[in-house]
């Protein structure tokens, strides 16, 4: 066992005495020792019920003859770092969370992982850990939040910030908007939403490192304690079957999980971490790909924001295996892969079924003949940009209009919230890309005043930064190369006309090619809006958006 190297012999005589002094016995010390990351915390909501999760992981190992051992890990709530300071933070987590997991387990070899998140980039940190690793391990995840109920209406946590632009628009009264902000969120649970803690706990279901029902089964289910359970069991099974991450996360996996990606049309921020999570397991994902699976796969699921149907909707409708199996009719999902269950992806979905074909559509029926997420090129975005096309008005799939131009979230999310931005307008935000920002952070709060004050069927909004999964609306994100490193994107003007046709996959800036280097030989780089601490250094070393901004 690779315990042992801390286990076993006169040598390691120390090392066990220091176990002991934690209060493992003798038996527990050479049974297989399976870490857990916890990423408990007291203010994520996706995370505050983890201790209850773990515990549950912890009687699965246990009763499989492992012996558990729990530590810790950070957790940044994006909700709550939105619009300020902290969501400059969120997406460099994602690294820090990823180290720490890889430190822990190098530093104490255990024999197998669990790793618990929930939401956001914690998720997706965690499971490049596991793949930069490589040992045994499995994702088991908190659970997607339920909707809450205002006014006989299903609403979440988008609905609040859409109400933000509602007041200012005298759309809702300030009453309301406080009665809507008690009824949002009424559970523990990652956001009720295909948003980007939901979209990544569904890919790990699809990837195959979590097992069926991870993606939907809600939080406060009792079924979710039983999964934490045979999750904690399966973890010393791949101990004993020798089963790793990068034995399942191959090539063939992530397309599955992508083409899964595009029927549920999941948050934008999958295209930052799918391909950082494929770097990790020494895949080569090219953006193209993004392209090509979407052009297959239609989108069979109109999840929250961009329809009505919540995660536990989705889950009670068949959930993740459902609409895998939906999909092999498309022939985009290959089942001979292994998964963590020990069995391939088609013994997984053999007894899956649609069970409301409302919220799963047949293939012959989808919503839209391709799937949610697009990556548009052009002469604004040389090497991508990347849109929730499933969330976009009909009429905002092609637009032309004038540039109104930012250089940050705060000063363009003022001007919508001020009446200055008129219909037809192209809002352009920048240097908030992962160099620039720096953190690359989300912009929910000008797409959810742009919603909120009925602009989303009118203006479109483009920046090297990203979007929260739960936007919805013309909203391109991950505009590359960024506004730091002089990508086209640092160039517009006021008034300049940008293009977009999401149909056609483009973006451009309607400026000639001889005007567009005379402004590029005038530019000069910004000074850096943080100079010390870990995001002076995250913006030095980190990579472009298109290439999932990692280090």
């Amino acid at each position: 066992m690779r315990s042992d190297i801390m286990k076993k012999g006169v040598e390691r005589a120390p090392h066990r005495s220091l176990l002991k002094a934690c209060g493992y016995t003798d038996d527990e010390i050479m049974r297989p020792i399976i870490g857990i990351a916890n990423s408990f915390n007291e203010i994520i909501p996706g995370h505050v019920h983890l201790r209850q999760v773990v515990e549950a992981v912890k009687a699965g190992v246990r009763m499989a003859g492992g012996t558990p051992v729990e530590f810790g890990s950070i957790g940044v709530c994006d909700g709550i770092a939105m619009n300020h300071l902290g969501m400059r933070y969120s997406l460099a987590s994602r690294e820090l969370i990823a180290d720490s997991v890889e430190l822990m387990a190098h530093a104490h070899p255990f024999d197998g992982l669990v790793v618990v998140p929930s939401c956001d980039k914690i998720t997706p940190g965690m499971i490049m850990a596991i793949l930069r690793l490589n040992i045994p391990a499995i994702v088991v995840t908190g659970g997607p939040m339920l909707t809450g109920n205002w006014q006989g209406k299903k609403v979440n946590l988008i609905s609040v910030f859409e109400g933000i632009g509602a007041v200012r628009a005298n759309r809702l009264s300030e009453e309301g908007l406080c009665s809507l902000e008690d009824e949002a969120c009424p559970t523990c649970g990652s956001c009720a939403g295909m948003f980007t803690a939901n979209s990544m706990n569904c890919l790990s279901e699809a990837i195959g490192l979590s097992l069926p029902g991870n993606g939907t089964i809600p939080a406060v289910s009792s079924a979710r304690i039983r999964l934490a359970k045979e999750t904690g069991k399966r973890a010393v099974g791949l101990v004993d079957d020798g089963i790793t991450p990068r034995d399942i996360c191959t090539i063939e996996a992530f397309k599955n999980a992508i083409a899964v990606d595009m029927a549920l049309g999941c948050s934008t921020n999958t295209v930052l971490h799918v391909p950082a999570i494929a770097s990790e397991a020494g895949v080569e994902l090219p953006l193209d790909l993004f392209n090509e699976i979407s052009q297959k796969t239609p989108h069979l699921c109109n999840l929250i924001p961009a329809g009505p149907h919540s995660l536990e909707d989705l889950h009670l409708a068949g959930g993740i295996q459902a609409v895998m199996k939906e999909l092999t009719s498309k022939d985009v999902i290959n089942t001979d892969i292994i998964t963590v269950s020990g069995k391939t992806v088609g013994e997984n979905i053999k007894g899956a079924e649609i069970l409301r074909d409302d919220v799963i559509r047949p293939v012959n029926d989808p919503y839209h003949k391709e799937g949610g997420i697009a990556i548009l090129y052009g002469s604004l975005a040389p090497e991508g940009a990347v849109v929730k096309q499933s969330a976009v008005a009909e009429e905002m799939l092609a637009h032309e209009g004038p540039a109104r131009v930012f250089d940050s979230e705060e000063e363009a999310y003022a001007a919508i919230l001020g009446g200055k931005i008129k219909k037809g307008d192209v809002i352009i935000i920048r240097y908030e890309g992962p160099k620039g920002g720096p953190g690359m952070p989300e912009m929910l709060s000008p797409t959810a005043a742009i919603v909120g004050m009925g602009l989303d069927k009118d203006v479109a909004l483009i920046t090297d930064g990203r979007f929260s999964g739960g936007t919805q609306g013309a909203a391109i994100g991950h505009c590359s190369p960024e506004a730091a490193e002089g990508g086209p994107i640092a160039f517009v003007k006021e008034g300049d006309i940008i293009s977009i046709n999401i149909l056609e996959k483009t973006i451009d800036l309607k400026v000639s090619n001889d005007e567009l280097e005379r402004r590029k030989s005038e530019w000069k780089r910004p000074e850096p809006r943080i100079t010390t601490g870990y995001l002076s250094r995250y913006a030095r070393m980190v990579s472009s958006g298109a290439k999932g901004a990692v280090l």
